[in-house]
């Protein structure tokens, strides 16, 4: 071989060896900071966590009603529950609050990104007030969950359902309504994909995502202005080897062709986070019995405090249809 060829070859395979390692140090920091626990408690992460909202004295103001119940979940009583995971990998944790009154329902409330149980208060005292039990799961990565991933609701579905066996495993008779607020919401479709038992009665959607990817798509383009390529190629990358499956694959638009659970999808019109459009794509996927609710000048995960009222009714008028 030519001393020249030689080089050559040698040139290609560091400049290959560097590209490659380069793709792989743009996917890991975005992993890092988008899907692991530690990831999600860095201050770069919590700047970029929150909607976009011009109005800020809006704004403001609606995170100050969400603030109040969060307090009222703080003073409920309420039980620490720990079960093992179905795959018998992990503990699994949720909150538990019982009605006042022995309830036959219980509602599975599934908090969003960077979120906890304790900020799904305003939901969780509505249907406390209505007389149901409520059970509030701490997502992969989030809250007193001991995983360190965050698996954006693909995996959490397998948690929820392992939560809807504890509840009918002990109470056969029991009914069930899962509820969920973005990322919560694309948990609680993905999860109506699944075979469910009849004691599922009800699923709301409230302002859920199509795919993983398409969620992370539009905030690297829209929000942080980067390109897809190569953060979010690698990234997944990084995430099929780690957690085990492909952002794409992770689509509640597919769960919901196989859906049978009836379900009300909810979405603000001012919601620039998880875009308004998607609504309609998730609607228009769910082969299940299925209604769907704009709430005027709500952004993001804000629907039941901008318009309680519209929100509400529309949410107890479908659940009540069904159990």
């Amino acid at each position: 071989m030519k001393k020249s060829t030689k080089r050559a070859l040698i040139t290609a395979g560091v400049i290959g060896a560097t590209a490659s390692a380069t793709y792989m140090l743009i996917g890991n920091a975005f992993y890092y900071v988008i899907l692991t626990k530690r990831g999600l408690n860095s201050n770069f992460s919590k700047k970029r966590a929150g909607e976009t909202n011009n109005d800020q004295e809006y704004k403001r103001y609606l995170n100050g009603i969400m603030e109040e119940d969060a307090k009222w979940f703080d003073s409920a009583h309420k039980e620490k529950i720990v079960i093992r995971s179905g795959s018998g990998r992990k503990n699994i944790h949720a909150d538990y609050i019982f009605a006042d009154s022995p309830s036959d329902t219980c509602v599975v409330l599934v908090h969003g990104y960077t979120s906890s149980p304790r900020n799904m208060g305003i939901y969780a005292k509505k249907y406390h007030e209505e007389g149901y039990d409520v059970l509030l799961p701490s997502l992969n990565g989030h809250a007193d969950s001991e995983s360190g991933l965050v698996t954006m609701g693909w995996k959490d579905r397998l948690d929820v359902i392992d939560w809807i066996n504890y509840l009918t495993e002990s109470r056969p008779n029991i009914k069930i309504i899962i509820h969920g607020v973005s990322m919560g919401a694309a948990t609680v479709m993905m999860t109506t994909g699944e075979e469910l038992p009849e004691n599922v009665k009800v699923a709301v959607a409230d302002c859920g995502y199509t795919t993983v990817w398409d969620i992370f798509s539009h905030k690297l383009t829209n929000d942080m202005k980067l390109p897809e390529f190569p953060i979010l190629y690698s990234a997944n990358s990084i995430n099929r080897i780690v957690a085990g499956y492909d952002f794409k694959k992770a689509s509640s638009i597919e769960q919901l062709k196989k859906s049978k659970t009836p379900t009300i999808f909810i979405h603000g019109e001012m919601d620039n986070f998880v875009p308004y459009g998607m609504l309609d794509e998730v609607y228009n996927a769910a082969a299940c019995e299925k209604e769907k609710v704009t709430i005027p000048n709500a952004p993001h995960a804000r629907n039941a405090c901008a318009d309680p009222e519209l929100y509400w009714n529309s949410v107890l008028g479908f659940i009540k249809k069904y159990l």
